[in-house]
């Protein structure tokens, strides 16, 4: 047994070593400053690229910029306009530039040349309440040359946590003409911050909220509903595309509208181990409706919290990833890359990382004409990962072609992954170097979702290619509209035997294709992983109780052999920022905290402040109380799926933060 477990931690060791040798995103796409003068306030909220390669840069604070020379050392910054509303967008036609205003499409001219807007022209203005939370985004250009809106809802007051459409097309996407005729196009949009345009198709990304589990890519398609029901209050107007009611809906979903005994209302929350409604069974309930789950998923806390811009990568920018898209995240201040397929008519992909560490948070995106990346940042009101509060940044690729995960495809039997560059055959011809798993989020009134039916998938086989570029898995138990996370931490390149610079997908399954499937005897069955144990052990650490699996049982296929933590847990002293940091990680803790900086919710040592016990810190984990923290506009979401020792461990590092007579806690690391 100790040959055993001294075999396993060097299988560790040696693997852990590899993946730091191994190059990282930063390496391959640089993240560039673009100087402004001082100050002046970058709140970016719109970019457009001009034909002549200068750079048009919209704030939220209402002033437009024309950036010249934008890819030089040495920029030039023109102010083009001021006294606009909060401008959420901007683009680039016949020599106007148009911006999505709070209560307007604009059209602005600079007729006499001289540099600066003099003709400032409504398009189309639409109806407001005066909510702080009624955002105007876009335009986005469509294929016919009409503009693409869309509009935020509003919250309640009383039902301050409800999002309402108090006016019309408040949780629509709107498409205008340069004449000034509107056409509502769809509804079912929360917080629809980003657009883009795919394969002649709108799509649009949501935010984690109310009726939104988690953050998504959305096909737009004239008349459909995305989930949101706010904005099915106008559906009954003549122009409305949407055949669904406000009535039908409520009579098949729950909106959780209840008062006490006083008559106030009563903020709905998550309820565990309940029987979820789940987002695609509402077409089944409404079949005549034209009912849009995500084409692609993005995991809140992963693949972002409050997803923006989507761009496509054109051809010759950024090396194999031409044609597919980035989205950007103004939470996390990061890019996440998104593939998408078309599979029975439907449009269903994959996403993973892309690149980590801007400065401020990631709203807009543009193409410059030297192929490289401008990002248009801010975080006043919303709070993001990257400390600034504005930022104009440029990202370029070095030429050099990383290892990653290019694509993954559906098949009838389960996935095709494609690399960028070859595999190392061994290595990608054992199950050992594969996980898979799928789960979902609550379709509810509660402001987003815990993970819910998380489930590991047998893996059957592998198929390596000849070209080593792609590796062909067999997966039972599929689920239809689910999102399968595909890791692949074993599979090493052909050069230098390096890790893959992100070996994680998320691929959401919306149709299993129609097709051939592999025969047993085409694939690699090999499983490094699977180790029989001859004899019990166990072993302690301090303050928690270890297991091994048990006597003549087998490590699950496509898992690592590793120690098994028990649910047991005894803590002496409070653990260390190191002991924690994997769980922080792990349950999405760092996407929106920090030790002791806020971000988007409060640093942990402010909660250690507020002296809870470390019971009520779990409790609060899997119940937040938004109330509590009423600063802070972004919700924390119920995680009940943490589990018991872990929500544990970290409330009792939490509360290890809190100074203790006068002196500086060391449980954290520095600031």
């Amino acid at each position: 047994m100790k040959q055993l477990l001294t075999t396993l931690f060097a299988l560790v060791s040696l693997t852990a070593t590899m993946a730091q040798e191994s190059p990282k995103e930063e390496d391959f796409f640089k993240i560039l400053k673009i100087t402004a003068p001082e100050g002046t306030l970058l709140e970016v909220g719109g970019l457009a690229v001009l034909p002549d390669g200068n750079l048009g840069v919209a704030t939220r604070r209402g002033d437009i910029w024309i950036v010249e020379n934008p890819t030089s050392r040495k920029p030039f910054f023109r102010k083009f306009a001021s006294g606009l509303h909060e401008i959420l967008g901007l683009t680039y036609k016949d020599g106007a530039l148009y911006c999505a205003q709070r209560g307007e499409l604009t059209k602005i001219v600079d007729s006499d040349k001289n540099g600066k807007a003099d003709i400032f022209e409504t398009v189309y203005a639409w109806p407001l309440s005066g909510h702080y939370h009624e955002y105007s985004y876009g335009p986005k250009i469509a294929p016919d040359g009409q503009f693409f809106v869309t509009g935020n809802v509003a919250f309640g007051d009383e039902e301050w946590w409800r999002g309402e459409s108090r006016v019309p097309w408040r949780g629509w996407t709107m498409k205008i003409n340069e004449n000034g005729t509107m056409q509502p196009w769809a509804t079912g949009m929360r917080s629809p911050c980003g657009l883009g345009i795919y394969d002649g198709e709108l799509f649009y990304t949501d935010n984690q909220g109310e009726w939104m589990g988690s953050g998504g890519v959305f096909h737009v398609k004239k008349g459909s509903f995305t989930g949101h029901p706010a904005g099915l209050r106008w559906t009954g107007m003549t122009n409305s595309p949407v055949k669904l009611t406000t009535e039908q809906f409520d009579a098949k979903v729950d909106e959780r509208r209840r008062r006490d005994e006083n008559g106030r209302a009563i903020k709905p929350e998550n309820v565990v181990n309940e029987t979820p409604t789940l987002l695609y069974t509402l077409k089944e309930q409404f079949p005549n409706v034209d009912i849009q789950t995500p084409a692609v998923w993005l995991p809140h806390g992963i693949l972002g919290i409050s997803n923006s811009e989507i761009v496509e990568i054109p051809q010759g920018a950024f090396g194999p990833f031409s044609g597919q898209l980035l989205v950007g995240d103004q939470g996390m201040s990061k890019i996440s890359r998104v593939f998408m397929e078309k599979v029975n008519g439907e449009y269903q992909g994959g996403a993973v990382e892309f690149r980590n560490g801007f400065k401020s948070g990631v709203l807009r995106m543009a193409w410059a004409k030297d192929g490289s990346l401008f990002v248009g940042e801010t975080n006043r009101g919303w709070g993001s990962a990257g400390e600034a509060n504005e930022g104009l940044q440029r990202v370029v690729w070095n030429g050099a072609v990383p290892f990653e995960i290019r694509t993954v495809k559906a098949m009838p039997d389960g996935f095709e992954v494609e690399f960028t560059k070859p595999v190392d055959r061994k290595s990608a011809e054992d199950l050992a170097s594969y996980q898979v798993e799928s789960f979902l989020y609550k379709y509810h009134a509660v402001y987003g979702s815990p993970t819910i039916n998380k489930e590991a998938l047998p893996l059957k086989g592998v198929k390596v290619s000849a070209d080593g570029l792609k590796a062909r898995l067999i997966v039972s138990d599929l689920r239809k509209y689910y999102i399968h996370q595909l890791t692949l931490d074993g599979v090493r390149g052909a050069e230098g035997s390096y890790s893959l610079v992100h070996p994680i997908a998320y691929y959401t399954l919306n149709n299993i294709p129609d097709g051939e499937k592999l025969a047993m005897s085409d694939v690699s069955i090999k499983n490094s992983a699977i180790v029989t144990v001859s004899t019990p052990a166990a072993s302690t650490e301090t303050g928690k109780k270890v297991v091994l699996a048990k006597a003549g049982t087998k490590l699950a296929t496509g898992s690592k052999p590793k120690l098994v933590e028990g649910q047991a847990v005894t803590m002496a002293k409070a653990p260390t920022y190191d002991e924690v940091k994997g769980l922080l990680n792990r349950h999405t803790c760092s996407a929106c905290h920090q030790a002791n900086k806020r971000q988007v919710g409060p640093a942990f040592s402010d909660v250690a402040k507020r002296k809870y016990t470390n019971d009520q810190i779990v409790e609060l984990i899997y119940s937040p109380k938004p109330h509590n923290w009423p600063d802070y506009s972004t919700e924390m979401p119920p995680m009940p799926q943490v589990p018991k020792a872990d929500a544990l461990k970290l409330a009792a590092w939490i509360n290890s933060l809190a100074p203790a007579s006068g002196s500086t806690s060391t449980g954290a690391p520095k600031p």
